[in-house]
Parts: structure tokens; sequence; C-alpha cells
């Protein structure tokens, strides 16, 4: 019986260290990784808005949001460009949307050689081509440019943030 003992321990061989310790490293970095990415995220989304700093709080209390300057124009009557024959009026009432008070002294300063400018531009109109939605649009982006073009040579070209209409009436 003892022979039978000795063949089995020796047919019955150990596992490989290689193989075993390959599997135990793989798992381990995997472990590490998977928590090194859990630790990022929970930084990552735990993370509030530092506070700021009280001379920043006090700068932005002490400076509040520019207000605009609404800055009305006359209204104007203009006869339209005309295919048909008959005679077309566009009756139109602007407001300029300016960010400095300043721009308003400078724009009323010049206001009879704008009021031309504006003029000249809806005269050249057709009718069809204000009526659509696209068609306003496309006129207050051409007025907003042609009311910031300067109105000295060598002056600086004044700031109008938006061209708003207060009136429209084609006839």
């Amino acid at each position: 019986m003892a022979s039978t003992t000795a063949n089995q321990q020796a047919t019955v061989q150990p596992a490989a260290p290689g193989p075993m310790k390959r599997i135990i490293l793989i798992v381990l970095i995997a472990l590490i990784a998977a928590g090194a990415a859990a630790a990022g995220t929970w930084f990552f989304m735990s993370r509030r808005e530092p506070a700021p700093a009280p001379a920043q709080s006090a700068a932005a209390a002490a400076a509040p949001l520019a207000i605009p300057v609404f800055f009305p124009l006359e209204p104007m009557t203009v006869n339209l460009q005309s295919d048909d024959g008959q005679q077309h009026y566009l009756r139109i009432g602007l407001t300029l949307k300016l960010n400095d008070p300043k721009v308003q002294q400078q724009l009323t300063d010049h206001m009879p050689e704008i009021r031309s400018r504006v003029l000249l531009a809806l005269s050249n109109k057709h009718p069809d081509d204000l009526a659509p939605l696209d068609g306003k649009r496309a006129l207050a982006a051409e007025l907003k440019t042609l009311i910031e073009q300067p109105t000295d040579k060598g002056a600086a070209p004044v700031n109008v943030e938006d061209v708003l209409f207060t009136e429209f009436v084609v006839q």
C-alpha cells in the first residue's frame, strides 16, 4: 500500500506559480483602477463652487449690471418702391437700445444725418421685402449698421446694441 500512495503523491503536481501570480496581479490592478475611477468621480461630483473672496463680492455688489438706455426716434413715413404702379407707404417708429448714455448724446447731436441715412435706406425698399418676419429682421440689422457708421471723418463708430421697431405699418 505504501507504494501506491507514493505513486499518487508523485503524480499530483502543485499548480505552477506563474499563472496564479499573473491572475492575482491582473485582479489587483483592476481593483486599483476601479477604486481610482470611483474616487475621481466622487471628487469631481462632490466639488462645490469656491466661495468668492470678500473683495470680489464687495466689488460685484458695488458694480451693478449696466442698464440699457432706450433712445426713441421720431416716427418716419416714407414712400416705398413699387413695381405695380401703386403708391406704397411705410410708417415706422424706431427705438435704439444703447449701452452707454454718451452714445445717446452723440446720436442726438447728429440726428439729421442719421435720419437722412435711415430715410434713404427705407425709401429704397419694396413692400414685399418688408412683409415677412425675416425681411423685418434684415431691415433692423441694416439700420443698425447704418446708424453705427461714424458721422465725422476719423471718428469711431457708435455702438448700437439693437434696433427695435415700435411702429411698423406698410400701406
